[in-house]
C-alpha cells in the first residue's frame, strides 16, 4: 500500500511515517516508480513503533527493540533481546524516581500554599 493508505490504516501521519523511515525504525519497500510500498509487516511495525513512542520510550531504545530486518523479514516479539528489556525496566525505574521527586515537590508547594493562605486570613 502507498503512504496515504498506510497513514490511514496505522493512524500515523505521512510525515511520521517518513520520520520513522529516516530514523531507521521502518524500512518500507519501493515500487518501480520510487513510491514507498508498505506491506502488512511494515504496517504492523508502524503500529508497534507508535505504541512504544506513546509509552514514552525514546527513538534510540525503540530502534534497539525493533532491530533491522534480517533475511528480509521483521523481528518478532519473541526475538526481543533481554538487554533491551533490562534497559526498558531501567528507563521505567528512572521515570518512577522522577515522578516521586515531582510528587514530593508538589506536596511541598501544596503545604506552602496552604500555609500562605492561612497567613493571609
Amino acid at each position: 500500500m502507498k503512504i496515504g493508505e498506510a497513514s490511514r490504516v496505522t493512524g500515523a501521519s505521512a510525515r511520521s511515517l517518513r520520520f520513522y523511515e529516516d530514523e531507521g525504525l521502518i524500512v518500507p519497500g519501493r515500487c518501480s516508480n520510487g513510491y514507498r510500498d508498505y506491506c502488512r509487516v511494515t504496517v504492523d511495525r508502524v503500529i508497534a513503533v507508535r505504541s512504544l513512542l506513546e509509552s514514552g520510550l525514546p527513538v534510540r531504545m525503540i530502534r534497539e527493540l525493533l532491530p533491522e530486518p534480517a533475511d528480509g523479514r521483521e523481528a518478532t516479539a519473541d526475538e526481543l533481546r533481554s538487554e533491551f528489556l533490562d534497559e526498558v525496566q531501567a528507563y521505567r525505574d528512572r521515570l518512577a524516581a522522577r515522578i516521586t521527586v515531582l510528587d514530593t515537590q508538589r506536596s511541598a508547594l501544596d503545604a506552602f500554599l496552604n500555609e500562605a493562605g492561612r497567613a493571609r486570613r
